[in-house]
């Protein structure tokens, strides 16, 4: 077990300067073409650094996915309680996942639901918080995050839907990337259902509540 821990950090490590070359769902997506390629199509996915991210598409994550990114340490405990009193009051339960949370789940582990994958999560965002610095968590997780169908990153996604390199990217298209993250292969960015037209006008009236590009400087 210590083995297996010391490994992970050491992957950490060295990923906190070396661009990520993959993911767990990237992996699956590529290794499912190769199976069945006229029924899986390969992953659509290429890296772009930080630097090459506009500032409003960061912030328009942070809107839709995760608002306390800033200050919680890989688990959101207030979002956590506010869903516990939800299931208690008898409410819909939504989902509690930081992007951190999300992030560790993209890079290493698999889709579905279970207490034993729940607390592999939890570990690894944890580890995650202690060793990357939280601008290079959020610049990971948008450039394995997939907002299309078998499209990862902003970068590929960003050629796929408007024909643009990421910094090219409107506000306007910053939220509406980030209003896909949800339902990312069902979601269509260029014509979207009344639902996703709603997400969209949400997110970028809270951008503004939250203090606009400067909301990053928490970070």
């Amino acid at each position: 077990m210590l083995g297996i821990v010391l490994l992970f950090l050491s992957v950490l490590l060295v990923f906190r300067w070396v661009p990520v070359p993959t993911s767990a769902f990237i992996y699956h997506q590529n290794a499912l073409h190769a199976a069945e390629p006229a029924i899986y199509k390969a992953a659509n996915f290429e890296w772009t650094d930080w630097d090459n991210i506009p500032p409003e598409l960061a912030l328009a994550v942070l809107t839709a996915e995760d608002q306390r990114f800033p200050t919680h340490w890989g688990i959101d405990t207030i979002e956590l309680r506010n869903v516990y009193d939800d299931w208690r009051a008898g409410k819909a339960v939504r989902g509690a996942s930081t992007i951190t949370q999300q992030l560790a789940k993209n890079l290493f582990l698999w889709n579905g639901r279970s207490y034993v994958r729940k607390m592999v999560e939890i570990v690894l965002s944890v580890s995650m918080e202690l060793v990357w610095s939280k601008q290079r968590i959020l610049e990971v997780y948008l450039n394995v995050a997939q907002f299309a169908d078998v499209t990862f990153g902003v970068k590929a996604s960003s050629k796929l839907l408007f024909d643009k390199e990421p910094m090219e990217l409107t506000r306007e298209e910053c939220a509406m990337l980030a209003a896909v993250l949800p339902t990312p292969a069902k979601s269509n960015a260029n014509e979207p259902s009344e639902t996703l037209q709603k997400r969209h006008a949400w997110i970028l009236k809270h951008m503004d509540k939250l203090g606009g590009v400067d909301y990053l400087k928490k970070l």
